[in-house]
């Protein structure tokens, strides 16, 4: 395990222990039964989506995640107004609980999702990712860094959305992590804006996937629970230009992430604090602490 990958201190035991109400197994079942076919459905189908257009493959993307999430048993409560794909490059952050959150993210703003290279040799769902334009990123190389942030901002200039969980690994909801910086820093160079998202479950313990859980178990946990609501909270951007440096860039957004007032850094160009000194190199150790098991299971 690399010693720069970040960490939660989220367990199963602590987060995820069911005190919530269930349904009855044929209805669990049957969810499993149906959320796994959608998800198969879409795999078959995704070589037939390549010679559409970027945004008709995004409304395709969009309705698979919604079909896929309805599948589980999962309601979802959309609040703001996400910004046209077709406004130019944007980064996306959202904050990071479940596995939920990646096809969540998808079904509301589809773009080009930024995961651990091991996914690319995945069975079925890494073909899939590579049809989807997925950025791969090596965890295990931090030399690698800023040709992944050059690879962002690329995506980012030629108009895409780029989609990456800044927080590094699953939190549970109830705990948080700070954003990392580095992923800011090719929405500075690409002149792009970053578009903050709230992501919150209730009950959040049936939905969180953090440390030693298994993939099993969590879904097990989602398709049993009753009235499982996801809420997807589209912030207000912040404009490209508005920080000077990819910390205070980070700072801001994870302000309005966790709940801070959104609106605040609309009007200011910089925070008034020592992070508007100028930055480290993007592969800096500082913006990294050691890793848990859940940020090895989950896509991003």
């Amino acid at each position: 395990m690399s010693v720069w990958l970040p960490t939660a201190p989220c367990t199963p035991a602590d987060c995820a222990t069911p005190q919530w109400p269930t349904v009855g197994r044929f209805t669990a079942v049957l969810r499993l039964i149906t959320g796994t076919t959608a998800v198969l459905v879409g795999v078959l189908l995704a070589p037939l989506a390549i010679p559409l257009t970027a945004a008709g493959r995004a409304r395709l993307v969009s309705l698979w995640c919604r079909t896929v999430i309805r599948a589980f048993g999962v309601r979802v409560r959309i609040v703001g107004s996400p910004v046209s794909a077709g406004a130019g490059g944007m980064l996306v952050v959202p904050n990071h609980i479940s596995w939920l959150d990646i096809p969540l993210v998808a079904a509301v703003l589809p773009g080009r999702m930024l995961a651990k290279r091991e996914v690319r040799q995945w069975p079925v769902l890494g073909p899939v990712a590579g049809f989807g334009g997925t950025l791969f990123v090596d965890r295990d190389r931090l030399r690698a860094l800023p040709g992944v942030v050059r690879t962002m901002a690329d995506a980012l200039s030629a108009g895409s959305r780029v989609i990456v969980f800044p927080e590094g690994s699953t939190w549970c909801g109830r705990e948080k992590g700070r954003f990392r910086n580095a992923a800011f820093q090719s929405a500075l160079d690409a002149g792009a804006a970053v578009q903050p998202v709230r992501i919150s479950y209730g009950p959040v313990g049936a939905a969180a996937f953090v440390g030693e859980d298994a993939l099993a178990a969590s879904l097990w946990r989602v398709a049993t629970a009753a009235g499982l609501t996801a809420e997807i909270r589209v912030l207000p951007p912040i404009p490209a230009g508005s920080h000077a440096d990819r910390r205070s860039l980070a700072r801001a957004a994870h302000r309005a992430v966790a709940g801070g007032e959104a609106a605040t850094f609309l009007h200011t160009a910089v925070d008034n604090d020592s992070a508007n000194l100028p930055s480290p190199s993007v592969h800096h150790s500082d913006n990294f602490s050691p890793a848990s098991a859940s940020s090895v299971r989950t896509l991003s």
